[in-house]
């Protein structure tokens, strides 16, 4: 399936990324090389959901990003614990509003977990509105980019919680990734897609973890995207949880507003005795056949070791092209096309 006709007279993604001499046979071979950066980032952190476990985590971050001129402050409540959540929810509360008011650019959960659910109806969007911030997160954090967005129209960042910087071993390619959009210099993200459908399309990329998008059907805090690349992520849910979530988001319309599907990591699952073959796989082939979207594989993201920072909300390119996808991130610089 080739979306390259819907694109008029505009330059296809696969044009654009020859002009900017990005050979497809070539991309993936070509080392990484992580910039050093001049210009100072300002991050303040704070535990909106999950509680800290080990502090001494959160002290590794700090130490990890600022060699890296990253200047992290962190929430006063950071580190409060009642029950499973950083703080009760006034505390949590507070401490969204104390970020948004910080002269810090970027604002960064410590965690995932469970706790923004509870109390997006509580948050002051409009004070978040009137003091814009840079949100980058991921996982039960996908509730707070997507309401984010539908409330204020804001977009954010999916990526690494301020913890995986403090892992006994941080991932190079999500620590490096996360600098360089952050710096606004990521134009281009290839990786591998095996087996992935023919594409290539624009659109406003949207998503996070599944099991938090389903959770936010029917309420006004999940934005109505059309035209959007929608990308997907889930840990330690069975195959037919993950169909099952998928199909809520096809019978309630979501998917047929958009022009094509992005799947990440879905990890930590099992498969249960009466499967008797139903496995992911099979989940990615009722979605091809349901939808009609072309499905691209191989996104870099979710609860394994790496995970890409991403914009939500965003104008982007997509392309496929011989086992080899490529979203096209800093998608402005062409809207002249």
């Amino acid at each position: 399936m080739n979306n390259a006709s819907s694109l008029g007279k505009k330059e296809s993604i696969k044009e654009q990324l020859n002009d900017a001499q990005i050979l497809f046979d070539e991309a993936d071979d070509v080392a990484y090389q992580p910039t050093r950066y001049t210009k100072k980032l300002q991050v303040y952190t704070m535990s909106p959901s999950g509680y800290v476990q080990d502090p001494e985590v959160l002290k590794r971050a700090v130490k990890n990003l600022k060699r890296s001129r990253v200047k992290v402050t962190v929430d006063k409540a950071a580190l409060s614990r009642d029950m499973r959540f950083g703080g009760d929810d006034e505390n949590r509360l507070a401490a969204i509003a104390r970020a948004a008011k910080h002269s810090s650019d970027i604002v960064m959960p410590t965690r995932g977990g469970y706790g923004l659910s509870r109390i997006l109806h509580r948050i002051d969007w409009k004070l978040l509105e009137r003091n814009p911030k840079r949100y980058v997160g991921f996982s039960d954090f996908t509730a707070f980019n997507l309401a984010l967005l539908a409330k204020t129209g804001m977009s954010s960042y999916t990526g690494p919680n301020m913890l995986d910087f403090g892992k006994e071993t941080v991932d190079e390619l999500t620590y490096d990734i996360f600098l360089e959009v952050m710096h606004g210099e990521l134009e281009i993200l290839s990786f591998e897609s095996e087996g992935s459908d023919a594409v290539d399309t624009r659109g406003t990329l949207w998503g996070g973890n599944l099991a938090m998008i389903a959770s936010l059907m029917g309420t006004p805090y999940l934005p109505k995207i059309k035209n959007g690349i929608l990308f997907l992520e889930d840990v330690g849910e069975y195959p037919f949880r993950v169909e099952r979530m998928l199909t809520q988001l096809l019978h309630a319309g979501v998917l047929a507003r958009q022009k094509a599907i992005v799947l990440g990591h879905f990890t930590e699952y099992k498969l249960s005795a009466q499967d008797k073959g139903f496995d992911m796989p099979e989940v990615v082939r009722w979605l091809r056949a349901n939808t009609g979207l072309p499905v691209v594989g191989g996104l870099p993201y979710g609860h394994g070791d790496v995970r890409v920072t991403l914009p939500i909300g965003k104008k982007v390119g997509l392309a496929t092209e011989a086992d080899m996808a490529y979203l096209v991130i800093d998608d402005h610089h062409h809207d002249h096309h």
